[in-house]
């Protein structure tokens, strides 16, 4: 159970930062294998959100539950924010049908995103299926930011993936002849990225996208790896392979979970998961203590499999 103090102490951490917000949908774009992308406006959630946290959205008339979803691109400017989501089950069915100008309450940003660090320049983007937005959302704005950022962005998924693809004309030797195409809004951007499937997709490597991630860190030198931190999301055995991963070069590695969730704020205590901190094991909520963390602190099996 987690102490009062600590409920206390995070709503106060969360007090004006977390915003309700009558979204507008204005933009609307399907995908192969009932993948879709959803752009909607919602100014206040746009002007504050940060790569890793997520809206917790209403579907529809009639779905009483909000569905937490990530958070792919925003534009605090225009004040819209993007989503992407693969239908499972009858609220996002439901949210897929929806009509441009219709409303949806939208609750965020919620959650404590991504941190990166100045002193690992080079940092290794890894995603998985639906784990793939705020990997693009990370990627924007480490180029926003004024800083030498050099990003790699590896994805793998077993369905065609919800972007549009091109061959790339960027520099990536270490990457295996078959993986060859890119999405193409990275390649505008002048990030490199690659792509891994065991669906057989055209110009991607076939394997496991942690395969790929080692492809890389391989031909990494010394120093280089001591530049280097990685950044993830996706499916729990693809985060327990890149933990393990990330042992195994001896990087520091920050992962962000997929957990269901029924308030999406830390009231319910719904998606709790054990995270063992220096000070011993803890009981934290994936919402708003999450659902980024470091991945030592969640999948310890990774760290003691190194000493033995």
């Amino acid at each position: 159970m987690i102490p009062l103090s600590s409920k206390i102490a995070a709503a106060q951490r969360n007090r004006g930062t977390i915003f309700v917000e009558d979204a507008v949908l204005v933009e609307k774009k399907c995908y192969a294998s009932q993948q879709f992308k959803l752009r909607l406006t919602a100014p206040k959630i746009a002007g504050t959100a940060r790569a890793g946290s997520f809206v917790h959205i209403q579907c529809g008339p009639g779905i009483q539950l909000r569905r937490p979803l990530s958070i792919l691109r925003t534009d605090a400017v225009e004040g819209w924010i993007e989503i992407m989501f693969k239908v499972v089950g009858h609220g996002l069915r439901q949210l897929s049908d929806a009509k441009i100008g219709d409303r949806h309450s939208c609750i965020g940003p919620v959650g404590h995103g991504f941190e990166p660090h100045p002193d690992k320049p080079r940092t290794l983007l890894v995603g998985g299926g639906v784990g793939i937005p705020p990997l693009i959302l990370l990627t924007a704005q480490l180029l926003a930011d004024n800083k030498d950022w050099r990003p790699l962005v590896l994805m793998g998924s077993e369905v065609p993936f919800p972007f549009d693809l091109s061959a790339s004309a960027l520099q990536a030797e270490w990457a295996p002849g078959d993986a060859f195409k890119t999405v193409a809004l990275l390649e505008d951007w002048g990030v490199p990225a690659r792509l891994a499937s065991l669906a057989g997709i055209h110009g991607c490597y076939k394997g496991f996208v942690t395969g790929l991630a080692h492809s890389f860190l391989h031909t990494l030198a010394p120093d280089e790896l001591l530049q280097t931190e990685i950044y993830a999301c996706g499916p729990l055995p693809m985060l327990h392979a890149v933990a393990r991963l990330a042992v195994q070069f001896g990087l520091p590695c920050q992962v962000s979970l997929e957990e269901f969730m029924a308030c999406g704020v830390g009231g319910c205590a719904g998606c709790i998961v054990e995270v063992h901190s220096p000070d011993g094991p803890l009981m934290q909520r994936v919402c708003v203590d999450g659902p980024v963390f470091e991945a030592g602190h969640i999948f310890v099996d990774a760290l003691e499999s190194s000493t033995t």
